[in-house]
């Protein structure tokens, strides 16, 4: 049986009544069946009996290294590299003299001085022409295309061939792990041996001191309005820590706007017999749910259907819809909100034409993933509010599907939320920034 060319897929006969699916995306085999989802390997080590039936044991294992045994969740975190993690301004601390970047909506990427690894220890097949010159040391930085090109950089790093695509991307150096001193030495060090008559595909993220809150918010609305995601704030001084650190913030601006109640979804859990979520729509048509910012009495007592309300919002996703929204107020309907004037501000935060305000308290704790492979193409979304998981999914680009479980306290809450996120990297779900 001839091997299948990238881009092609074959029906064969399994178990099930169903016939599976095996596709070849850029050197990545995949099939539908149970036993190739449920390994907990990276997607591209993973193989089958039904894989193995197309290209022969051998072509097998020549792809795969060899039949690995599966590994466990835990084992696999352990794999992954030792990186610093960022937390969320909270708007008080003084950020004055502090290390200031734009935070890239592209691919997270740690060089260990050989090949590129992602978070959770996956690695991106770059060609050798796109690495060569590259320092023999740990880098960690960002594989990125260009603003609002996510889901294109995605694509290209995901494949295993080593396309001529790679040269649309740039690996922009944010820190040298290993490299001694502070996080100043650090930089000088990168901007000695990061030279681009070395490394044409790689550079140095370019760093600014914040002299002021003005001036932060000056560059915050500056980066914004040019389809940036926000900015990244490091201590002067510090040191390369592993893990969630205080010395790495990230700000981003939450905005406000107005929706329309269409429906009260009831709740679960604490919240069961009163409203668990808002139904929404905004001027456009686009609808999703707001299911936090509530007061026990508020969902008691929620917003009619028909009523105006307040949102806010950190951004719209790719298919406009708002991310992370949360209730603020019902919103009294004015002669304002009777010509348009309301419902026009949704439909212009989706431009950028109103204005930003300053960022709101700490957000909820929110992990994003995506998995693109063939013709799939989803996102997986968990965000831990106090006792409420939220779990957001599906196709990327649409507003997906919304559920929100509520338990006994916090620490119940948050273990849940890791038990998922193990569950969706070992499926091959990739978490971006």
């Amino acid at each position: 049986m001839p091997d299948l060319a990238d881009g092609e897929w074959l029906e064969v006969k399994g178990s099930a009544a169903k016939p599976y699916v095996i596709k070849n995306v850029g050197g990545v085999y995949s099939c539908t069946c149970p036993a190739w989802r449920n390994q907990s390997l990276p997607i591209e080590r993973r193989t089958c009996k039904h894989i193995r039936r197309v290209r022969g044991d051998q072509a097998e294992l020549d792809r795969i290294g060899g039949e690995l045994p599966a590994k466990s969740t835990k084992e696999k975190k352990s794999d992954s590299p030792p990186l610093l993690l960022a937390q969320s301004w909270d708007n008080a601390t003084d950020l004055t003299d502090w290390w200031m970047s734009e935070k890239l909506d592209g691919v997270r990427a740690y060089w260990d001085g050989k090949q590129f690894l992602s978070r959770q220890g996956n690695q991106y097949h770059a060609p050798d022409w796109f690495i060569e010159g590259l320092p023999k040391v740990p880098l960690d930085g960002e594989l990125w295309i260009d603003r609002r090109k996510f889901q294109r950089t995605v694509s290209v790093v995901r494949r295993q061939d080593k396309s001529k695509h790679w040269s649309e991307v740039r690996f922009l150096v944010f820190d040298a792990p290993r490299a001694e001193g502070d996080f100043e030495s650090r930089l000088e060090f990168l901007a000695e041996c990061l030279q681009a008559e070395k490394q044409p595909y790689a550079q140095l993220h370019a760093h600014q001191q914040c002299t002021s809150v003005k001036h932060l918010r000056e560059e915050l609305a500056r980066v914004e309005a040019v389809g940036g995601e926000g900015l990244m704030l490091r201590q002067p001084g510090s040191v390369y820590e592993v893990g969630r650190s205080a010395t790495l913030l990230k700000v981003k601006t939450f905005r406000d706007a107005e929706a329309v109640v269409i429906d009260l979804q009831p709740g679960k859990g604490k919240h069961k017999g009163k409203m668990g979520a808002l139904a929404v729509r905004l001027e456009d048509g686009t609808e999703f749910s707001v299911g936090t910012g509530f007061s026990d009495a508020q969902r008691a007592s929620p917003p009619p259907v028909g009523s105006l309300i307040t949102f806010r919002y950190q951004e719209l996703s790719d298919g406009g819809v708002p991310r992370f929204p949360s209730f603020v107020r019902v919103r009294k309907r004015g002669p304002e909100t009777a010509s348009g004037e309301s419902k026009r501000g949704a439909a212009q935060s989706k431009s950028g034409a109103t204005k930003s305000k300053a960022p709101a308290s700490n957000p909820a704790d929110t992990r994003y993933f995506e998995f693109v492979e063939g013709k799939s193409s989803k996102f997986w979304e968990v965000a831990v509010d106090g006792a409420d998981v939220t779990v957001r999914y599906g196709r990327i680009g649409s507003k997906g599907t919304s559920k929100t479980k509520t338990f006994s306290d916090d620490e119940a809450a948050q273990a849940h939320a890791d038990k998922l996120i193990g569950q969706k990297t070992a499926k091959g779900y990739l978490e971006t920034n």
